[in-house]
């Protein structure tokens, strides 16, 4: 007798037919996408969720509610709990709320921190989509919590799912000095053209888009589906450079750039077009492991070129050529501390919120802040901190205090300010390991440790290989493994180093090193202190890991001589909801 695949369900024979047919889940997946627009059935996932959680349909479960920004939780043991490469899940949901570009207002912070402490034990996370996510959400409070979110002009529409994510951009749009552009309100255009929009609901996979006029790339072009990044032309206009195909996951791609210049009223329709050929994409419908958008450069044979031409055939303008581009240079891109805007006698104050992790209170004490001393905006960042703009200079350093005696720090160590968590074994059913409370304790003990080090540095800590930590543009990424301490299986992680984005991009190199988790600060340590003690002149850290070999880290981090370790593939697929 055949063995049906491990991702197979019968299908009740229909028709007549003798024989059982076999689904995967993938094909599942497709054809639940083809009967229901979930964006058009809000009345039914009212209805579901307020007989309770157990009379939720499963396919609402598994794939519908995704649509509306909502993923059912982890049970904290994480995959090593469950079965077929994904761990168990409890009666309660994840519900993430889209800020376009990081924009937010006083009234929908506290709006968030009051449904914090209603459902999410107080407890708020800030993602490196610029996102917050809420857990712990009862399905019979979900729809309750929807129109409460309206009523302040928010949403959770698309923030997950096979559709168009949370657009992201500068935090510091229309207050930057240096910026090339305000590209906010393409951010906004771009959000109403492509959520909600029936026409682009169902794509193969997630889609994820920035657009920003800031000379720095703050958020990240390299690895989003399609970045739009502000350029000059030598005639004077500010266009965009446009680029398609980044991605993280369990294999990185940075986005290749097209040789195109696309005006100002051009980017919609541009944005809707590379929509639209993602959408048409059939051969990444075959296996959802393999369905972003930039498998079609990967594995089909997409170079700039010809993703140009398919983009083109769906525009009634042509696209000018693009012209040369230099990209930034390795900055701090995390906007804290205090900073002048381009507004005479304005300044910024931006705060260190580690691990993206923030209390209902916090969030409270920033909104008043926000109120009180700056025109009521509030601003989130990929770097999961949080701004708050528009403040007079006079102020600025109330500001600061203020947000310093809520523990949001303005001033911070390098390992505050650049230790990225993804959400870990806590809520995520994929996840091999905790990682938001071992982020606290590895900045502790990394405090403590070098007290002295200044120079920037980028941590990112993920759970599994799926990289929704980001691991693979850090200087320093450790990814989630378990190893055996006796007869248990304790946390450990994995080291790749050297990742970038900017004139330097490129993807951390896997070095062969694995420790348990307790063991990471010391490793930490001795690396950093031989880049200390052998730098050659003003070189940077990834400028010194670049010219060592993978042998000669591995050395510096175990602190001897040690073979390398094989990096262990992936557990299983990422699902919709969980990068952030």
């Amino acid at each position: 007798m055949r063995r049906l695949p491990q991702d197979a369900t019968p299908i009740p024979p229909q028709g007549g037919l003798s024989h059982f047919m076999t689904e995967t889940k993938t094909q599942r997946a497709e054809r639940l996408k083809r009967e229901k627009n979930p964006w058009e059935a809000l009345d039914e996932l009212r209805v579901h969720c307020r007989r309770g959680f157990d009379a939720i349909p499963p396919e609402w479960i598994s794939t519908y509610l995704r649509w509306w920004g909502v993923y059912t939780q982890g049970d904290g043991v994480g995959v090593t709990g469950g079965k077929g490469g994904e761990g168990r899940s409890v009666p309660y949901f994840m519900v993430r709320i889209r800020v376009t570009n990081g924009l937010l207002h006083a009234h929908q912070v506290r709006a968030i921190a009051d449904a914090a402490d209603a459902y999410a034990n107080g407890v708020a996370d800030i993602t490196v989509r610029q996102n917050l996510q809420l857990h712990w959400i009862p399905a019979e409070a979900l729809p309750d919590l929807l129109d409460t979110l309206w009523r302040h002009g928010l949403t959770t529409m698309g923030s997950c799912g096979d559709d168009t994510r949370n657009i992201t951009g500068c935090p510091l749009a229309g207050l930057d000095a240096d910026e090339l552009c305000d590209a906010s309100p393409l951010a906004l255009d771009a959000t109403r053209a492509l959520v909600g929009n029936p026409e682009v609901y169902n794509l193969p996979r997630k889609f994820k888009v920035t657009i920003t006029g800031c000379r720095v790339w703050c958020s990240y072009p390299e690895i989003n589906d399609v970045g739009l990044t502000a350029i000059r032309r030598p005639d004077g206009e500010i266009g965009f450079s446009l680029r398609l195909g980044g991605g993280l996951s369990t294999e990185p791609h940075l986005a290749k750039r097209l040789d195109a210049f696309v005006r100002w009223n051009q980017v919609v329709p541009a944005l809707r077009a590379v929509a639209e050929v993602f959408r048409e994409a059939d051969v990444l419908r075959e296996h959802r492991e393999r369905a972003r958008l930039k498998y079609l450069f990967l594995q089909h044979g997409w170079t700039a070129e010809n993703a140009l031409e398919a983009i083109q055939r769906r525009l009634p303008f042509e696209l000018e050529r693009g012209v040369p581009e230099l990209p930034p240079d390795d900055v701090y891109r995390d906007h804290v501390g205090i900073h002048r805007q381009k507004q005479a006698g304005y300044a910024y104050v931006g705060a260190a919120v580690l691990r993206g992790r923030i209390l209902a209170q916090q969030l409270r004490a920033a909104a008043n802040v926000a109120e009180c001393f700056g025109s009521g905006e509030l601003r989130t960042t990929i770097m999961q901190n949080l701004l708050v703009p528009n403040v007079p200079e006079q102020h600025a350093e109330a500001v600061a205090r203020e947000l310093n005696d809520a523990g949001l720090r303005t001033e911070a160590s390098p390992f505050f300010r650049g230790t990225i968590a993804c959400t870990g074994m806590q809520f995520c059913k994929l996840a091999i390991t905790e990682t938001k409370s071992f982020s606290r304790w590895l900045v502790e003990e990394l405090d403590q440790r070098l007290p002295e080090y200044s120079e920037q540095l980028k941590i990112h800590v993920t759970g599994c290989p799926n990289s929704c930590g980001q691991h693979w543009i850090a200087d320093i990424g450790i990814e989630g493994k378990k190893v055996r301490a006796g007869d248990q299986l304790v946390d450990a992680y994995y080291f790749c180093v050297g990742g970038s984005v900017g004139r330097q991009a490129s993807i951390a190199r896997p070095v062969g090193y694995r420790c348990p988790a307790g063991e990471v600060p010391a490793a930490i340590e001795r690396l950093l202190r031989a880049f200390e003690a052998e730098r050659a002149g003003r070189e940077t850290l990834r400028d010194f890991l670049g010219r060592h070999s993978d042998e000669e880290i591995r050395s510096c981090l175990a602190g001897a001589l040690v073979a390398a370790e094989a990096r262990d593939p992936s557990p299983g697929r990422v699902p919709h909801g969980i990068e952030g």
